[in-house]
């Protein structure tokens, strides 16, 4: 089931934060990342966040959460992460599927670190192109896709 999340509500924002966490220590490792701001991330910074969250539940638990940051004239995907027990089970592709039946601003975009390869299979399965590749202040090689 999915629904959208209320992170101005404290046990919510704690729920996200723990699905966050789990999820961005995954993609450290596969970024080989030492300093990761993604895992610096509060639970207060849930709570005050302007974006929308929405979540996959599945047997009652928060499996999956996308944040978008829309603009008036791109929609961005600001994160997408999944808690590992629930990885390879369709839970982002069916978030993403969510977000461009529901978000009209096109066109959509994400950024991940290069080397996160199942990301970024899924992202150009969902029809999204790279656009450019940087390095971060934190030692990161990233890379931005676009779709429409």
């Amino acid at each position: 089931m999915l629904k959208k999340l209320d992170n101005t509500k404290l046990i919510t924002a704690e729920n996200m934060h723990h699905v966050f966490q789990k999820s961005y220590t995954v993609e450290a490792d596969l970024l080989e990342a030492i300093n990761f701001p993604p895992l610096q991330r509060t639970i207060e910074n849930f709570a005050v966040c302007k974006n929308d969250f929405f979540g996959y539940f599945k047997d009652d638990t928060l499996a999956g959460i996308i944040e978008i940051k829309h603009h008036t004239s791109y929609t961005h995907v600001q994160s997408l992460v999944v808690l590992p027990f629930f990885f390879r089970q369709g839970i982002a592709s069916q978030l993403m599927s969510f977000v461009f039946m529901h978000y009209r601003k096109k066109p959509f975009f994400v950024e991940t670190g290069v080397k996160n390869k199942p990301a970024i299979n899924l992202y150009k399965k969902m029809g999204f192109v790279e656009v450019k590749q940087w390095d971060t202040d934190y030692g990161i090689r990233k890379i931005r896709l676009n779709k429409g």
